[in-house]
C-alpha cells in the first residue's frame, strides 16, 4: 500500500473516533469500543506507519486547540502517547511539537493541566534518551531487576463468582493464564534489549538478527547484557556517549557487525509485552488483603516452601492478623522465630570473659519444626516499629529511603454496582489497619479500576431485587458521562465481555497476540490515571433486640428500607379499610439535615407512615456532582371517604448528607446495601447515615482530644489530615471542569 493510502486510512480510522466521542456510533455495533483497539493494532502489524499516525494526531490536537474542541484533546493525546511509546523510533522534531503542545495545557483548567505537565514530564525524558518510556513500562510491569528503575507494577482483577456467569469466569482467568505463560522474564528483557538499541540507532539496526542473537543465549546471559543496555541508558551521561555506549553493545552482541550494515527494511517495532496480570475469585473478605501483602512480601524472600519440607503449592497465606483481647482492633501477631534451645543460638565470635550472672539459662529441649506460619517475621521485618519502640535496621536497598514506594498494585474490578460496595468495606477495613499500624500505605502505591459487566442470569443468593441492567451499573454510567473516552473504551464491555465469553472456542482465540480482553484492561491501566473519588457512607443498624449490638457497615452506592412483610404495589393502590387499621407500611421518624444551594444544612424531622426509603450516593446527572445523598421516602397517604378507607403512595424527594430513621413503634424493616441482598440487615427499628470518616483522622482526633486540655478537635496534624474517606476509581480524564 502506498504512503498516501496508508496516510488517509489511518486518518479514517481517527475520525471515526472523533465521532465516535460525539455520540455517532459505528454503523455496525460490534465495532463499537474497538475502534481504538483496532488503530493500534494496525499499527503493531506495520510498526513503520507509527509516525504517520503521531503526525496525524498531532494535527489533530492542534486543530482540536484551534476550534476549542477540548473534548477531543485527552483521547487524542492518550492515543499519541500509546503509540509512541511503542513507536521504534519517533523524529524529535514530532516529539518537540508534542512536547510544545503539553506545556500549553498547563494554561487550561483540571484535568488537562494535570495531564499536560505529567506528559510533558515524559516526553522530555524520552527526547533525552529514546526509547526510556518502553524499557521502564516493561521493567516496572514485570519486575525484571533493575538498580537504577527498582520499581514493580501488577494488576489484580479481582470478580465475584456469585455475581458474574461461571462462562466469564473460566474465560478470563484462561485469557490471563495465557498472557502469562507467553511471557517470561527472559524474553522481556530481549525486547527491552532489542528497543532500546533501535530507538538509539534507528534503522540501521538488525533488528531480526538481534532477536535471532538473544534467542540462542542463555538466560543468564540475555540479563547480563540487559543489565548493560540498562546502566547505559539510565546513567547520568551526555546523549552523544550514552549512543556509542549503546552502538558498543550492539557490536558486541552481533560480533564485529557495525549499525550501518543492517538490511535495509524500515523501521522493525518490537511488541510492548502486556503487563502482569493475575485473576482472582474473590471468594473471601480478607482476600484483598492477603493479596496486597503478598505482593509487596512474597513468601519467597523469607521462607520458601521447600525450605519447610512441604509442597510449593501447599503453602498457605499467612494469618497474618489477629484480634486484640482487650479492644478488638486489629493487630499484627508478634510470632517469635526464636526456638528456646541454648545449642540453636547462633555461635558467638567473641565469647565474654565475664558472663553475667543474672542470665537466664536454657535447659535442653525438642526443637519446634518450623511451619509456615514463620513467615509472619518477614511482616515484621518490613513494617514500621511501634510508637516509643526502636526501629532497628530494617532490610533494604542500600541508600533508598525506607519510604519510598517501589510498589504498584492497580486493583480492576470487574462486575457491577455490587462489588464495588465490597471494595468500600475492604477499602474501609484496610485504612481502619492502616491508621493502627502503617504497613502497605508507606510501600504501595494502590489504584483501583473498574469495568463494568452485567450478569446473565444472576444467582437467587446474590440477585438484585428490582434492578435493571442501567441500575446495576450507576457508577459506570456516572464515570461514562463524566469521561467520553471511558464510556468508549470501557464501558462498551458491560455486554461484550459476555458474550466473548460465550463464544465457541477457535484456534484464532488461543492467539496470544490478539487476545482483546487482556490488550483492553492493559491499555486501561496504562493510561487511565486520573482518579473520581467516591464518598463513602456510613451506616450504623440499630436492631430489634435489645440485646443485639447495633452493627456498623459503609456503602458506596445506595441503601434500601423497607418494611418487613410489606405488602406489594398492586395491593397498596387497592386497599380499603373500614376498621381501625393504618394501612400498609410503618410509622417513622426521619431527621435529616436537609442541602440547599447556599451549602447551608437545616435540621428538619418529621413522622410519617411509610413503606420505605431508598438512598442514593449516585448522581443521575453529572451536574450534581459527588457528596450528596438523593433520599426518596414513600409515603402513605390515608384518604377517608364514603366507601370506607384508601391508601396512596407519595414520593418526598431531598438531599442530605446526614440522616437518622426511628420506628416509634418498634416495627421492624429491613436494611440493603449497594443492591446486594447478600448485605441484608433484618428486624431494624432505627439506622443513622453520615459520611465516613478516614479512619486516620479519627485516630489522630482522639489522641489530639485527650492530650489537648482545652478539648479542642482541630488542632495539631488533625488539620492537614483529609477527613472524608474517598474511594479514587481511575478514569482516562477524571471530572472535567
Amino acid at each position: 500500500m502506498e504512503s498516501s493510502e496508508v496516510e488517509s486510512d489511518i486518518l479514517r480510522r481517527v475520525r471515526a473516533l472523533l465521532r465516535e466521542l460525539d455520540g455517532h456510533h459505528p454503523s455496525c455495533q460490534s465495532d463499537r469500543g474497538m475502534l481504538r483497539w483496532t488503530l493500534h493494532k494496525k499499527i503493531q502489524q506495520n510498526p513503520g506507519t507509527s509516525c504517520v499516525l503521531v503526525r496525524i494526531l498531532v494535527k489533530e490536537l492542534e486543530r482540536a486547540e484551534r476550534g476549542d474542541l477540548r473534548r477531543y484533546i485527552i483521547p487524542l493525546l492518550h492515543t499519541l502517547m500509546y503509540t509512541l511509546i511503542q513507536a521504534p523510533r519517533v523524529p524529535d522534531e514530532l516529539c518537540a511539537r508534542v512536547y510544545d503542545f503539553c506545556k500549553r495545557l498547563l494554561t487550561l483548567p483540571q484535568p488537562f493541566c494535570t495531564i499536560g505537565l505529567d506528559y510533558a514530564s515524559r516526553l522530555r525524558v524520552e527526547r533525552t534518551a529514546p526509547g526510556t518510556l518502553y524499557r521502564r513500562m516493561v521493567i516496572s510491569e514485570h519486575g525484571l531487576p533493575s538498580a537504577p528503575a527498582p520499581c514493580q507494577e501488577r494488576i489484580f482483577i479481582f470478580a465475584d463468582p456469585e455475581l458474574l456467569p461461571e462462562a466469564v469466569c473460566k474465560a478470563l482467568l484462561s485469557d490471563t493464564e495465557a498472557a502469562r505463560l507467553s511471557q517470561s522474564p527472559g524474553g522481556c528483557m530481549g525486547c527491552v534489549v532489542t528497543h532500546t538499541l533501535q530507538a538509539a540507532l534507528g534503522d540501521t539496526c538488525d533488528i531480526h538478527g538481534l532477536r535471532a542473537r538473544l534467542q540462542a543465549l542463555s538466560p543468564g546471559d540475555v540479563e547480563r547484557w540487559f543489565q548493560q543496555v540498562v546502566a547505559a541508558v539510565e546513567e547520568g551521561s551526555e546523549r552523544g556517549q550514552r549512543t556509542a555506549r549503546l552502538e558498543g553493545i550492539y557490536r558486541g552482541l552481533l560480533g564485529s557487525q557495525p549499525a550501518g550494515n543492517a538490511p535495509r527494511e524500515g523501521l522493525q517495532g518490537t511488541p510492548l509485552p502486556n503487563p502482569d496480570i493475575s485473576f482472582h475469585l474473590w471468594t473471601e473478605d480478607e482476600q484483598l488483603w492477603k493479596e496486597l501483602v503478598l505482593f509487596l512480601r512474597p513468601l519467597s524472600q523469607s521462607c520458601e516452601p521447600e525450605c519447610l519440607g512441604q509442597d510449593p503449592d501447599a503453602a498457605e497465606v499467612p494469618d497474618i492478623l489477629s484480634e486484640c483481647d482487650c479492644c478488638g482492633q486489629s493487630r499484627f501477631s508478634v510470632l517469635s522465630t526464636d526456638s528456646g534451645i541454648e545449642r540453636d543460638l547462633p555461635a558467638q565470635e567473641e565469647p565474654c570473659a565475664e558472663p553475667e550472672r543474672s542470665r537466664l539459662h536454657r535447659k535442653g529441649g525438642i526443637k519446634k519444626k518450623p511451619s509456615p506460619l514463620d513467615s509472619v517475621a518477614l511482616l515484621q521485618a518490613g513494617s514500621a516499629a511501634p510508637a516509643g519502640k526502636s526501629p532497628g535496621k530494617l532490610p533494604g536497598r542500600p541508600g533508598m529511603p525506607p519510604e519510598q514506594r517501589l510498589h504498584t498494585a492497580r486493583l480492576v474490578l470487574l462486575g457491577d454496582d455490587r462489588i464495588l460496595g465490597r471494595l468500600a468495606q475492604a477499602f474501609h477495613s484496610l485504612r481502619k489497619r492502616e491508621a493502627r499500624r502503617v504497613f502497605l500505605s508507606a510501600r504501595l502505591n494502590l489504584q483501583f479500576y473498574h469495568i463494568p459487566v452485567l450478569p446473565g442470569q444472576p444467582r437467587p443468593s446474590a440477585a438484585a431485587d428490582h434492578a435493571g441492567p442501567e441500575e446495576l451499573c450507576e457508577v459506570a454510567g456516572y464515570l461514562g458521562r463524566a469521561d467520553p473516552w471511558y464510556e468508549s473504551n470501557v464501558n462498551t464491555l458491560c455486554h461484550m465481555i459476555p458474550k466473548l465469553a460465550t463464544m465457541p472456542s477457535s484456534p484464532s482465540r488461543a492467539l496470544v497476540t490478539d487476545l482483546f480482553l487482556t490488550d483492553v484492561i492493559a491499555y486501561y491501566a496504562r493510561m487511565g490515571t486520573q482518579p473520581v473519588c467516591f464518598q463513602v457512607h456510613s451506616v450504623k443498624v440499630l436492631f430489634q433486640d435489645p440485646a443485639q449490638d447495633p452493627a456498623e457497615d459503609v456503602f458506596l452506592t445506595e441503601l434500601l428500607t423497607q418494611a418487613q412483610d410489606s405488602p406489594s404495589h398492586r395491593e397498596l393502590s387497592t386497599a380499603k379499610r373500614k376498621g381501625p387499621l393504618d394501612g400498609p407500611g410503618i410509622d417513622l421518624t426521619v431527621t435529616y439535615r436537609k442541602v440547599v444551594l447556599s451549602d447551608r444544612q437545616k435540621e428538619l424531622a418529621l413522622s410519617l407512615r411509610s413503606t420505605g426509603l431508598l438512598m442514593k450516593a449516585i448522581p443521575a446527572e453529572e451536574a450534581e456532582g459527588l457528596g450528596c445523598l438523593s433520599v426518596t421516602i414513600t409515603e402513605i397517604i390515608r384518604t377517608n371517604h364514603l366507601a370506607g378507607r384508601s391508601f396512596s403512595a407519595v414520593a418526598n424527594r431531598f438531599k442530605t448528607r446526614h440522616l437518622k430513621v426511628r420506628s416509634p413503634e418498634q416495627r421492624p424493616f429491613t436494611v440493603r446495601l449497594d443492591k446486594d441482598s447478600r448485605r441484608t440487615y433484618r428486624d431494624v427499628i432505627g439506622l443513622e447515615v453520615s459520611p465516613c470518616l478516614e479512619p486516620s483522622y479519627c485516630l489522630q482526633k482522639t489522641r489530639t482530644m485527650k492530650l489537648s486540655p482545652d478539648g479542642a478537635e482541630e488542632v495539631g496534624l488533625v488539620k492537614y489530615l483529609p477527613k472524608s474517606l474517598l474511594l479514587p476509581i481511575n478514569t482516562f480524564a477524571g471530572v472535567t471542569q
